[in-house]
């Protein structure tokens, strides 16, 4: 098979090449075994060489309510009211843990990118 590791920019284009040429090549066969390992190293290359940062979780909230037409008041039973919608999506208010969850599950929105601090968004520090 002679796969060696992705070292190189040079190495990642090659097999990034090869990949495009292998991409019809059936599971099971050598092709098709050998698509799926430098796949798996392309990913690897990628991940260290190229890595993606999350999105700012309001950016995330906005991209998917375009994305999937929704308005505020779609967003109440996952935030609260429409005023609190509007506190989150403004800055002016911290998502909660409730609502990272809720938005989670009916939005699809990855966790990890909700709990995040919104860029901008301003820390409310209350005293006991």
């Amino acid at each position: 098979m002679n796969i060696k590791p992705l070292k190189t920019k040079t190495d990642y284009k090659a097999a990034l090449k090869e990949i495009e040429s292998l991409m019809r090549a059936k599971p099971g066969t050598p092709a098709g075994d050998r698509l799926d390992v430098l796949a798996t190293l392309v990913q690897a290359y990628e991940a260290k060489h190229y890595p993606l940062d999350l999105p700012d979780p309001v950016e995330a909230i906005k991209f998917t309510m375009e994305q999937k037409g929704l308005t505020v008041k779609d967003l109440e039973p996952m935030i609260g009211r429409s005023n609190r919608v509007y506190e989150i999506l403004n800055r002016t208010r911290p998502l909660t843990l409730k609502m990272i969850w809720r938005l989670h599950q009916g939005l699809g929105i990855p966790a990890e990118c909700l709990i995040r601090q919104a860029e901008g968004e301003r820390t409310v520090s209350k005293a006991a």
